[in-house]
């Protein structure tokens, strides 16, 4: 017998994984239980008819041989009854969506994920198994997704739940009768309950958080306490509330926040309860209230989050302007560093701030050549390390400024903006939509770093950390190799950025270990080879800016955080900390670990395919390697810079072109090219697109006959070809020609273009005229045309090289000829007669010969 069944004080989430999980196993009985949330008891008082349940004491339990468990995972949360269940006996299967607790069943089947709804996971199994939905159920599915999301507010909403109700009004769900069930009216006794816990909160402020803490005493059971707990929250304004009321024998315990530092959930669990980190709830039965309030008060530090700091968030080191600065050089320096604003520092104090709207009214009244110090603003408003953020937040809405000095010692030791500010509240409130990211996500990963790389590497990076530490200098592992560490892909090239002189570095590692090292001053960097050969870039933090669009980047020490602000995409935006102390401490300011695992290429910054145009190109080609794609907004930024790439070097472009080739996919990268309006920049044909896109997967299933492994990994420029050779602009093909090999490619090309191939029948008649052009180009021109003859060209390429040919220039001089042209003719027609089959041996090779002088 199987059994569907949900928690005690059934809410419309439970109500619609009841009903969700009877479509997925239709022989199952629904078991309600006889406490309902209000909400749902006034829906069942109107459409109790339609629905089929039963009382778990209509059950018997001993029957039962499957237990299928909605939006909950604790037996003990479904009512007294499991205590007598045959357990070990049962199938339990668990659909839930709240964060896994210590009493919670190990099921045997269901899903387990954090989304903003149970009913989202059923309603995505009923989608995939194309189970038809009825208006009514869609809508009691919807009425379970906006409960439990509060209308896609709640932080624990994720795209999943948007698009399982998405599907729903596909399905006919009613937003009518959604909208009356969802905004909840008070009965009489709710709002009387409501106004005395009003009454009788009080707030304690505990680490900068406003905590309001309710309690009240009444002889009747009241539902609803969590509707009631909300409204107090939206009421007070507070960071969070608890209710503690007593009603009957029980003391019901109900915690509502909106402070991302605050986790309700430790403090729940000490009294048996659970739910979410914003929301949830307890039950103590026959519970003693004076107790249970001083118990929760003593206890209330439980629920916080340690404190983000202005410490933790700043800009360090800080870039200052002298008082002396000219307001021309203040603009052009925050151009460069892409600052919107800059303390003035005089004596090693502040003394006052230039903002970009001081630089505009000065530069307005042609004043480019005063100094700062005339229109900087000397009202000052500074914050200390230990600043809170919350602290931070109301100064900065207080004083409506967009930067705070952080100053320590009267010295100037960072700066705090709007965008730390809210780069930090996206950290801490991003939800991640793909199955288990949350529990990959990692701060961490030693272990990964050890086991992904060879032992040699990491003992390697092991003697970094220990030179790190020794110098006091913060190291960091950078670039692509962290990002196949986390992606468990194979990398050996080890990049290594200081914060502070690389080279330096670089030459302690080689005083300590040993090996070579190459320097390269202007850079700051340097490459040390290890002596067992590994050889490991250093290089010293930077950041780079650009003069114009499309232009090679100018280099200047920088931090780390800027460092990786100049990288090309969030997932290339990572550092793994090397120091001792932090070893493995993964960097990852731009979020770049949560774009891994959602398969996601994103830019830093809307400017980023401006700078530098190839970007676009590198991000086609990591689409194609790991199967990710450009998220909406990078894809559209690539097609509006896209012109930019005119008037990047041709150099440049082939360098990525060729990497792009040489992926599996050339398809897939051809055809991303075009959809981005890559090959239009340089064609000018889109109607072109799929006639060339015809002879890039014909070109790739004849690529089989170029046998000249010595140029194969050459092969990738014929591809290149295809785009200009479908729009008849062919000759501009001649711009990206960079090497002796491409140049012939190009030449043959245009020389078969003059040929009527289909005018040669055999092998033989072939050779006369293809002998001195190379393979590509022939296998190129059979891919973009119709031939007849098709399959004997190809044959003729594929025959071509294995000819041995029987005679050779001495057997010739033997028959007494000179050497000369004759030699070449000669030995053409040869090779000719052996392709058409005339010839098959040494024996017929010498009659042939014998033959062929006597004609001469």
């Amino acid at each position: 017998m199987q059994v569907i069944i949900s928690h005690m004080n059934t809410d419309f989430d439970a109500l619609a994984s009841l009903l969700a999980a009877k479509k997925l196993y239709p022989k199952a009985t629904i078991v309600l239980s006889d406490k309902q949330n209000t909400q749902v008891k006034n829906f069942l008082n109107i459409y109790r008819d339609m629905f089929d349940f039963v009382q778990d004491r209509d059950i018997n339990w001993q029957e039962v041989t499957e237990l299928i468990i909605v939006d909950v995972a604790s037996l003990s949360r479904i009512g007294n009854f499991t205590n007598e269940l045959p357990v070990e006996q049962m199938k339990i299967i668990v659909y839930d969506h709240h964060p896994p607790a210590d009493k919670d069943v190990h099921p045997d089947g269901g899903v387990i994920e954090q989304v903003g709804a149970t009913v989202t996971l059923l309603v995505e199994k009923i989608k995939q198994k194309s189970l038809d939905i009825s208006e009514f159920e869609a809508t009691i599915f919807g009425l379970g997704i906006y409960t439990d999301t509060g209308n896609f507010t709640y932080n624990t909403t994720t795209t999943r739940d948007f698009q399982a109700a998405s599907y729903l009004m596909e399905c006919g769900m009613n937003l009518e009768i959604l909208q009356r069930f969802v905004e909840e009216t008070l009965v009489p006794g709710q709002q009387t309950l409501l106004e005395k816990l009003f009454i009788a909160s009080k707030s304690i402020e505990i680490d900068g958080l406003e905590i309001v803490v309710a309690i009240y005493e009444q002889e009747d059971f009241q539902g609803g306490l969590a509707t009631l707990t909300q409204k107090l929250l939206d009421t007070k304004a507070a960071d969070a509330v608890v209710s503690i009321v007593k009603m009957k024998h029980h003391v019901y315990i109900v915690g509502r926040a909106s402070a991302d530092r605050v986790n309700l959930q430790p403090l729940l669990k000490m009294f048996g309860g659970g739910g979410h980190q914003h929301a949830g709830s307890a039950t103590v039965k026959r519970g003693n209230l004076t107790e249970i309030t001083t118990s929760v008060k003593e206890n209330l530090n439980l629920i916080l989050q340690p404190a983000v700091t202005a410490k933790q968030i700043m800009t360090s080191p800080v870039k200052t302007l002298s008082p002396e600065t000219t307001i021309e050089k203040a603009g052009d320096l925050m151009y460069r560093y892409g600052h919107s604003g800059y303390p003035i520092v005089e004596n090693d104090r502040l003394v006052g701030i230039i903002t970009r709207r001081d630089l505009d009214k000065a530069n307005h009244h042609g004043l480019g050549h005063a100094p700062v110090k005339a229109y900087m603003t000397t009202n000052l408003i500074s914050i200390n390390p230990e600043t809170t953020l919350e602290e931070i937040q109301n100064i900065v809405i207080e004083h409506n400024i967009g930067r705070l000095p952080v100053i320590d010692s009267e010295k100037v030791v960072g700066i705090v903006t709007r965008t730390n500010i809210i780069e930090k509240i996206h950290e801490q409130t991003q939800v991640i939509d793909k199955h288990d990211v949350v529990n990959n996500l990692k701060d961490n990963i030693k272990h990964e770093v050890e086991s992904q790389l060879s032992p040699e590497i990491f003992s390697v990076l092991q003697h970094i950390s220990e030179t790190a530490t020794k110098m006091g200098t913060n190291v960091y592992l950078i670039g692509g190799i962290v990002r196949d560490i986390l992606l468990k892909k194979p990398n050996d090239d080890v990049d290594i950025v200081v914060e502070g002189d690389g080279i330096a570095f670089a030459k302690q590692l080689h005083k300590n270990y040993g090996g070579t090292i190459k320097i390269h001053e202007s850079f700051g960097t340097a490459t040390w080879q290890h002596p067992r050969g590994l050889e490991i870039d250093i290089a010293t933090s930077r950041l780079e800016y650009y003069e114009r669009p499309a232009s090679l980047p100018d280099v200047e020490v920088s931090t780390l955080q800027e460092d990786l602000y100049r990288r090309d995409f969030t997932i290339n935006a990572m550092a793994i900390y090397l120091n001792e102390s932090q070893f493995g401490q993964l960097v990852d300011p731009f979020s770049g670990q949560s774009d891994l695992y959602n398969g996601t290429i994103k830019v830093l910054h809307n400017l980023s395919f401006v700078e530098d145009p190839t970007r676009i190109l590198r991000a086609i080609r990591f689409e194609t390697r790991f199967q990710f794609s450009m998220d909406e907004r990078t894809e559209a930024l690539a097609i509006q810079s896209m012109e930019q790439m005119r008037g990047v070097s041709a150099n440049r472009i082939i360098h990525e072109i060729k990497r792009m080739f040489q992926e599996e996919n050339v398809v897939k990268v051809m055809r991303r090219l075009y959809e981005l309006d890559f090959w239009q920049q340089f064609t000018g044909e889109q109607s072109v697109a799929e006639q060339a896109m015809t002879t890039v997967e014909k070109l790739q299933s004849l690529q089989t006959y170029l046998s000249d492994e010595s140029q194969k990994n050459e092969h990738w420029f014929i591809y290149f070809c295809i785009p200009f050779f479908a729009a008849d602009r062919f000759n501009q093909t001649e711009r990206f020609i960079l090497t002796k090999h491409h140049r012939q490619i190009y030449e043959d090309i245009k020389q078969l273009t003059k040929i009527s191939l289909e005018e040669y029948a055999s092998k033989g008649a072939l050779h006369r005229q293809l002998k001195s052009l190379n393979d590509e180009s022939i296998i190129f021109i059979i891919a973009s045309r119709k031939l007849p003859n098709e399959t004997i060209i190809v044959q003729y390429v594929n025959e071509r090289h294995s000819l041995r040919p029987y005679i050779t220039g001495e057997q010739l001089k033997q028959y007494g000829l000179q050497p000369g042209p004759v030699f070449k003719k000669i030995l053409l027609e040869l090779e000719v007669a052996m392709l058409d089959d005339e010839i098959q041996s040494r024996k017929t090779a010498e009659d042939w010969l014998q033959q062929y002088i006597e004609k001469l």
